[in-house]
């Protein structure tokens, strides 16, 4: 195989950088050019994304790869999903877009249900119920009479708007269609039904293309800027899930997987979509995926509470790194004290630590008294609650699961690996770490024809990155505290 190499910008939302990969001889090596910020900027009280300071970064992320005497042969962009921008007739930006978080939606679920019922609306789009989905975001900018709404001709999803101020075009991917519960899966276009509910019509929608799709070149104005010719934007699997899933090193489907990061995206992969009661009632996703699979999955709130309550102790003057703060935790007392981490109140609360005691307290647990007890009752906590999507995912799907790939920066956690393996009593195969950065270079080293299958990307990730492998212990120390983790989420339904 000859050597090429392309070009990924990985924007999560606390950061973004932009990674080039070098493909030679089936071995994949990656380098960073850049790395820059990201967060949502409270403005008068509503959050929303710096969507120019986004593109800027990017745009200086080529300017220096072109200044490094690099010449990719592609740029891709992959990020966090649901979140769109409205463009006017013009193509120009109608204002930021709001950030996923932001509480405009904490009613909408409940509220969009009157006109279209929760089991209709799953059954036409097989999507988990998340305050934040795409659907959620456009009802409650329809409810509150946003002017925008009244002169928007189209919605780009963030990756897709990034895509678009890079080209001039103007397309949907895949993969992130589908975590907008907009899509329906059996059909492959947007459901028209969801849209009539809302008022919206369904042209504002893009032509939705598979992951790998070259779009075309950069537009004169990225290469007046950069100095960059030749490049060409493919769409990768742009929501970060379907890029991280497309890099899991696995050899054969009996495999569940984690992308672990400030959420914990946790499921299956399958060739079709899996709509069913039993999928409804424990609120699997049907996200899509590369070479047209389904990413049966469910959403878990994941690191952000440690991410929230780091922040929180720093705030008062103790700012701890993460391994500080899971070295801790390995020398807490066990099981001291659980929670539920899908609870509301941890959705984004003001104070973390506050919320966690608050929950203890409330639940019967004991509250933890420093942040090693705090950061040992999230980890647990975490460990228990895949456990229990675990057992729903078998139950679904009828599928063979004999180990568990965790990804993304989740995986460096050892002792969160090593909590895995002892609640679910699987092997865990952790790594790698850059997962969903390989996942965007590799599709789009099959879009520009280097590689022809998913198959051959992981072969290629397990000749490029190290995993580490975690054994379950202690489980049955684990079996007699799980119905107390069981009866804390079963008694909030």
């Amino acid at each position: 195989m000859k050597s090429s190499s392309f070009l990924a910008f990985d924007l999560g939302a606390s950061g973004g950088r932009g990674i080039i990969g070098e493909l030679k001889d089936k071995v994949l090596s990656l380098n960073e050019v850049c790395r820059f910020e990201n967060g949502m900027t409270n403005i008068l009280g509503s959050y929303h994304w710096d969507i120019l300071r986004l593109y800027d970064e990017i745009v200086k992320g080529i300017a220096k790869t072109n200044s490094l005497g690099i010449r990719p042969a592609s740029i891709g962009i992959d990020t966090w999903g649901v979140d769109y921008g409205l463009l006017d007739k013009k193509g120009n930006l109608l204002g930021y877009p709001y950030a996923y978080r932001d509480h405009r939606t904490d009613t909408a679920i409940g509220e969009f249900s009157e006109r279209v019922s929760l089991n209709r609306i799953y059954q036409l789009t097989g999507i988990q119920f998340m305050q934040f989905n795409t659907l959620f975001q456009l009802f409650a900018a329809k409810r509150d009479k946003l002017p925008v709404m009244d002169v928007a001709t189209d919605l780009l999803f963030i990756p897709d708007l990034l895509n678009y101020m890079l080209t001039g075009i103007k397309k949907t991917e895949f993969t992130f269609a589908t975590t907008s519960q907009l899509l329906n899966p059996s059909t492959g276009k947007w459901e028209k039904e969801l849209f009539d509910a809302l008022g919206i019509p369904v042209s504002i929608m893009q032509e939705i293309i598979d992951p790998g799709t070259v779009l075309g070149p950069v537009h004169k104005t990225v290469i007046d800027e950069t100095g960059m010719k030749d490049a060409e934007v493919i769409a990768v699997a742009s929501h970060d899930t379907g890029s991280a899933i497309a890099a899991i090193p696995a050899t054969d489907e009996n495999f569940a997987y984690i992308s672990s990061g400030t959420w914990s995206l946790m499921g299956i992969e399958s060739p079709h979509a899996i709509i069913t009661e039993d999928s409804f009632n424990y609120s699997f996703t049907n996200e899509g995926g590369v070479n047209h699979t389904y990413r049966i999955l469910k959403n878990i709130m994941g690191l952000w509470l440690i991410q929230e309550s780091k922040r929180c102790w720093a705030a008062e003057g103790h700012d701890y790194s993460y391994p500080e703060l899971a070295a801790m935790a390995e020398k807490a007392e066990p099981f001291r004290s659980l929670v539920n981490p899908d609870h509301a109140a941890f959705y984004n609360p003001v104070d973390m630590v506050s919320a966690i005691a608050d929950y203890c307290k409330t639940h019967g647990e004991r509250v933890p008294s420093g942040p090693d007890e705090f950061a040992r009752c999230i980890f647990e906590s975490l460990a228990f609650k895949y456990r229990y999507v675990l057992e729903s995912l078998i139950k679904i799907s009828g599928k063979k699961i004999d180990r568990i790939h965790i990804i993304g920066g989740g995986s460096q956690n050892k002792f969160l690996c090593q909590l895995t393996a002892n609640a679910t009593g699987l092997e865990v195969i952790a790594g790698p770490a850059e997962g969903t950065a390989i996942g965007n270079l590799l599709v789009q080293a099959m879009g520009s024809g280097y590689i022809s299958s998913l198959a051959e990307i992981r072969e290629i990730v397990r000749n490029s990155c190290e995993t580490e492998i975690f054994r379950p212990v202690d489980t049955d120390k684990w079996d007699k505290v799980w119905e107390r983790f069981v009866n804390l989420v079963t008694s909030e339904k």
